[in-house]
């Protein structure tokens, strides 16, 4: 209980901070945010949008790491978080591509442009779509946990690729100098701060509803251990 409150509370404050700091050219206040060229107030979407992009990452390497652990030991307690820790990355990867778009539509005029970027969390959207689908068109549940522990190494190996190399390697749109610029995070203390306060309470998010997903998961599954 007291965790989830002080979730809530953290989080409520980032809404609020986020949105109600002024941004100003010349910085002068410890509560004033910089001025971001091409961003302009826009920049507030950092604070929400990126943060869901990091738990999406985090999440398909969880589903990931309990996919190899599935495979190795056989529980099925292992396939319960492996397949929780992917909805819940699938989840986050929706709220990333609708906040982008929004994004998008006011600074590029359309609410999709096919940046590297955009198109590598498209492709994620559909690789982990086609593991729910595989999913439910396995019956057996240890055929089905064995199957998919597989998929979910081999999409999960193609995350980092698709969210850190990909964007890289092909020019886009994306104004990555608002955060790294020359390997090098560009954003100036009070921004920063709220940007890694708020990537902290993404995090606590995630892996609060986890547990709960987890453990409901558990409770349904009649291969479920007591005392695990």
């Amino acid at each position: 209980m007291a965790f989830k409150l002080i979730l809530g509370a953290w989080l409520s404050i980032i809404l609020i901070v986020g949105f109600s700091f002024p941004i100003t050219t010349n910085p002068t206040n410890w509560y004033d945010l910089p001025f971001v060229p091409g961003l302009e107030d826009k920049a507030r979407i950092l604070f929400f949008h990126v943060p869901m992009a990091w738990v999406t990452t985090l999440a398909f390497i969880i589903s990931l790491i309990y996919g190899i652990k599935y495979l190795t030991k056989k529980n099925l307690d292992y396939d319960i978080i492996s397949s929780s820790s992917a909805g819940l990355g699938m989840m986050f990867c929706v709220l990333a591509t609708v906040t982008g778009s929004l994004w998008a539509k006011f600074t590029w005029g359309s609410f999709w442009n096919w940046d590297p970027r955009e198109t590598s969390i498209f492709v994620l959207l559909l690789i982990y779509g086609a593991y729910f689908a595989l999913r439910s068109a396995i019956d057996g549940d240890e055929k089905k946990a064995t199957l998919s522990a597989v998929y979910a190494i081999i999409a999960g190996i193609t995350v980092p690729f698709f969210i850190f190399i990909m964007p890289r390697i092909v020019e886009g749109l994306h104004p990555n100098e608002a955060i790294v610029s020359q390997g090098k995070i560009s954003m100036n203390k009070t921004m920063l701060v709220i940007f890694l306060s708020s990537l902290a309470a993404f995090t606590g998010l995630f892996f609060w509803i986890l547990n709960l997903k987890v453990r409901a998961a558990r409770l349904e599954s009649k291969y479920y251990l007591k005392g695990e």
